[in-house]
């Protein structure tokens, strides 16, 4: 028997501030920050997870952590792997805790952090890379993976069995492809608002030259500004000389572009507000964007606003411009909502936001359900190593289709994991295959030295300058 014997936790964050990067029209001053959980047990095997913030307030989630992560001490090992499901549960059922919450708010991506820890520990237990693990699972052994209380009403786990046991004939075919084509990528790294026209420009070729066809950029601090924007990036994007040598447009009228607003190269924009606007500035500020041709809105409103969104996508319907949420949805009820309502047009999962991966299959089952893609969050720290492994699950064992689906990448801070995520040369993510990587997020104690809050040796001769 192997057992939990301890944990510790981690303060880390990076100075993004300084350069701008995250910037958008709410979240103006942004160190991106992980608040990093390892599991320890009484052998050589360790879990690690993470949950992401941006600055201050890491160390309250730090702490929160160490609470959610006391429930696993003493815990054996494969008695928590046998069913994950009744392990999420148990995670989230203290009620002392749970008050604090209920599955919300720092607690709840506290508890995010610890499961993500708990997968991580099983996927390298059995030498595989998580996507892998969970792919490998039968239907039922899925399907008890899931978090499924207060969801039953949008899908219960027959449904969710029957649909899974149908995808199964291709499963191996689907894994194939991925493996060699990559999972396909969005960049937002070219459409910060704190960049300079120039760097807007310079970063958005060098994505074109990268492969990448999905582009977002931030809006919603100036109407005027961002018309001006999206028109540059749009003249690099729908330029087919700025295309990578050999590389032929594609048809925007094809069915993987349908109904996103491609130009003529084939490449789509997609906005971001970041939850800046009320439910009618929302549409008309949208309204006034329509000549940049986006394929989306993201975060238009209050996240939990599920009316709100409803509201705006009906409204922005006629103009050819869809709603997409789910970076702050804080659980997979708001998503249950969100589908329920016609809400949104596409699902837009994030890895610490919810509860752990147990969570996030719950809502890529309901998706897969309504018929929505799911294009994930990402950036930050840490996400783009985490969600890689959500859409390859997606793919291979419940949508069953990556043609439409996009997954958000941001080239920032991937050197502090052992094992970072990569990109090909056809703007995809590259499935991770190290066996011993389990959920990708390990990160190197090089980097925890360094950027550890408030004692790394980056913070206290940050402070020395200061002073002097």
């Amino acid at each position: 028997m192997v057992k939990i014997t301890g944990f510790e936790t981690h303060d880390v964050r990076f100075p993004t501030s300084l350069t701008g990067d995250g910037t958008d029209a709410m979240n103006t001053d942004c160190d991106y920050s992980s608040a990093y959980v390892a599991l320890f047990t009484d052998t050589e095997l360790v879990g690690y997870g993470m949950t992401f913030t941006i600055g201050r307030g890491n160390d309250i989630v730090c702490s929160a952590i160490k609470e959610v992560a006391s429930r696993l001490v003493g815990k054996d090992t494969e008695d928590l792997f046998s069913d994950m499901g009744k392990t999420w549960d148990y995670m989230m059922a203290d009620p002392q805790l749970r008050w604090i919450g209920p599955e919300k708010g720092v607690i709840h991506i506290a508890s995010g952090a610890v499961n993500n820890a708990v997968w991580d520990m099983y996927a390298r237990s059995r030498r595989k890379p998580l996507w892998k693990l969970v792919v490998d699972f039968t239907p039922e052994e899925l399907v008890r993976s899931a978090a499924f209380r207060y969801i039953s009403d949008a899908i219960t786990k027959e449904e969710a069995l029957a649909m899974l046991k149908e995808k199964e004939a291709g499963k191996k075919e689907r894994e194939a492809k991925v493996l060699e084509l990559g999972y396909p990528a969005y960049v937002t790294s070219a459409g910060w608002l704190g960049y300079s026209d120039e760097k807007v420009a310079r970063l958005t070729k060098e994505a074109v030259a990268g492969g990448f066809n999905h582009f977002k950029m931030k809006v919603g601090a100036d109407q005027a500004d961002d018309v001006r924007r999206g028109k540059l990036i749009r003249s690099i994007i729908d330029d087919p000389q700025y295309l990578p040598a050999g590389i032929k447009p594609r048809d925007p009228n094809s069915e993987e572009l349908r109904g996103k607003n491609a130009g003529p190269t084939g490449a789509v924009l997609m906005i971001d507000a970041n939850q800046v606007w009320d439910v009618q500035q929302a549409i008309d500020y949208v309204k006034g964007l329509e000549e940049i041709k986006p394929w989306f809105i993201e975060e238009p409103t209050a996240p939990d606003d599920i009316l709100g969104h409803a509201a705006i996508r009906k409204a922005l319907k006629p103009h050819g411009i869809g709603v997409a949420t789910g970076e702050h949805a804080h659980n997979r009820m708001v998503f249950k909502q969100l589908l329920q309502a016609d809400a949104i047009d596409v699902v837009q999962i994030d890895s610490c936001r919810l509860a752990g991966v147990s969570e996030v299959i719950s809502v890529l089952l309901m998706a897969a359900k309504f018929g929505i893609p799911v294009c994930p969050h990402a950036g930050g720290v840490g996400l783009c190593e985490y969600v890689i492994h959500l859409s390859l699950i997606d793919y291979i064992s419940v949508s069953g289709t990556m043609e439409r689906n996009v997954l958000e990448f941001v080239d920032h801070l991937h050197e502090h994991f052992v094992t970072p995520c990569s990109i090909n040369a056809r703007g995809r993510y590259n499935a991770p295959v190290n066996p011993d990587e389990g959920y990708s997020i390990e990160m190197h104690k090089s980097s925890i030295a360094e950027y550890e809050w408030p004692n790394g040796t980056y913070w206290q001769r940050r402070r020395e300058e200061n002073v002097n």
